[in-house]
């Protein structure tokens, strides 16, 4: 027997799951991939993701690995993964969506190898039916001139404890964070962020903290003490999880879509 590992990219609207990975008594996108890819493959397939997504949170790039076993004169019979996509997508709900698979080395890791994350999170201003669980509507526009000095600041640093989930089994909370930045949109707004790794419900807690800026219920320079304090209590609360969108991975062996 010899193994072969592969990695897989999908998007995935997270409306309908508890996020991305397995949990008891609730409906994950790795649960249903795990099945589709086991149905297809026709042996047990555990996937390893590329992070972790909480409930309603959207990818439009994610990518997992898994490990297939193949004996000799299996793996001469065996189909090109670019097949398998086709069957994967026709079990995999209308959600999910596998957009590539390719083989990989051995030692590839979907979650450690990646050198660069990065996430979106969108905001609209007027009731849109079809905005609704992919953008956070609020009425009353926040100074995106202010918000984009505060998320200058936080590229400053390093240490986002006070961003963090509590009690997360992390070995540390150093991220490197290299862009941050409000774009004005046809109706809205979207933040972009980027870094090497992120904490648990980071990226919310951030924004959270930056529309308290942009509100005026804080200043620029406050967000300062906020990180320096490393505790979550001090920053802002989370934002909604429907505007949340992990849009880009990279990894060093990796080309990037055209």
């Amino acid at each position: 027997m010899t193994t072969q590992r592969y990695f897989i990219e999908l998007a995935y609207d997270g409306t309908r799951y508890h996020g991305w990975q397995i949990q008891p008594n609730a409906v994950t996108v790795q649960e249903l991939l795990n099945k589709a890819l086991s149905t297809v493959l026709r042996q047990p397939i555990d996937t390893t993701g590329c992070g972790r997504t909480d409930t309603g949170v959207h990818a439009t790039e994610f990518f997992v690995h898994f490990d297939l076993q193949l004996s000799e004169e299996n793996a001469a019979k065996t189909p090109p993964s670019g097949g398998w996509g086709a069957r994967l997508n026709a079990l995999l709900p209308t959600d999910i969506a596998i957009k590539n698979i390719m083989p990989v080395h051995i030692d590839a890791h979907a979650r450690f190898d990646a050198t660069l994350r990065s996430y979106q999170y969108h905001i609209h201003f007027n009731k849109d039916p079809f905005r609704h669980n992919y953008s956070w509507l609020i009425k009353d526009r926040p100074d995106i001139g202010l918000m984009n000095e505060a998320a200058k600041i936080i590229m400053e640093y390093i240490d986002f404890s006070c961003f963090s989930k509590s009690n997360t089994q992390v070995k540390t909370n150093n991220c490197r964070i290299s862009r941050a930045e409000w774009v004005e949109t046809d109706g809205g707004i979207v933040f972009h962020i980027s870094a090497d790794r992120f904490l648990r419900n980071m990226v919310r807690a951030i924004v959270g903290t930056l529309m308290q800026v942009g509100r005026k219920a804080i200043e620029p320079e406050d967000v300062r003490a906020i990180i320096e304090s490393k505790n979550r209590s001090e920053a802002g609360t989370s934002v909604p999880a429907c505007g949340l969108y992990l849009t880009e991975v990279k990894y060093p062996y990796l080309a990037p879509n055209p």
